[in-house]
């Protein structure tokens, strides 16, 4: 694992090195099971090894409650895409509090909620969390370069993964929470990847990103853009 390990490092080094004034907001934006999570949390993870305050958030806090995610069908593509996320909530809620419109408190941390929702119970929180002025907020989820939030990053690690391995990724991992893995990979063509290609044909993340990592082997990702000097 010595190659994810330097790729890991060398993202955290970017991030190390951004002082844009406040704290530095990083999404870590893929189609579902790109490794979005894992990388999030090695990356932030390796930022505060080098003596950065780095902290996390999932944007699944930051879903619509379940009648609102399924009004078009449980399986549905354009559902998953238009009603999951609540993505005005995460940029009033959490990023631009911590950008330049933000300010911090009497204590000097900016203050932001962490979550809006229990994804498990589907009932909503008041859940709040602070941080240091210098801290890198590493965001880890799906449709993070819609227009609702594009704005708002100062820094966008896109995961470049193919849907065959996601899909794969995705099934075995999920295969009993649906009830087998055939289950779990009609609900991955028929929703999650299915809202996945709508993405990417409507907003290019990949290009758009300022970050992007080839994750489509975990044991060797491989720095796209910037390139490694």
């Amino acid at each position: 694992m010595a190659e994810r390990a330097a790729v890991i490092g060398q993202v955290a080094g970017i991030l190390w090195a951004r002082e844009p004034g406040h704290p530095v907001r990083v999404a870590v934006d893929g189609i579902t099971s790109a490794g979005k999570t894992t990388f999030a949390d090695e990356v932030a993870g390796a930022v505060r090894a080098r003596g950065r305050p780095a902290a996390r958030v999932s944007m699944d806090g930051f879903h619509h409650r379940r009648e609102r995610r399924h009004r078009q069908g449980r399986m549905s593509g354009d559902g998953y895409y238009e009603d999951a996320y609540d993505l005005e909530g995460a940029a009033r809620e959490l990023l631009r509090p911590l950008g330049p419109e933000g300010r911090p408190g009497a204590a000097g941390t900016w203050r932001y909620r962490d979550q809006l929702i229990d994804l498990a119970t589907d009932q909503p929180v008041e859940s709040w969390a602070e941080v240091a002025p210098d801290a890198v907020l590493v965001v880890d989820g799906s449709f993070l370069q819609r227009d609702e939030l594009r704005e708002l990053w100062d820094e966008v690690i896109y995961l470049d993964v193919g849907f065959d391995v996601a899909l794969d990724r995705g099934a075995s991992r999920d295969a009993a929470a649906f009830g087998g893995r055939d289950a779990a990979v009609e609900a991955f063509r028929l929703r999650y990847h299915a809202a996945g290609h709508r993405y990417l044909y409507e907003v290019d993340p990949r290009r758009r990103a300022t970050i992007v990592v080839d994750n489509n082997d975990l044991g060797q990702p491989r720095l796209v853009r910037p390139l490694a000097p």
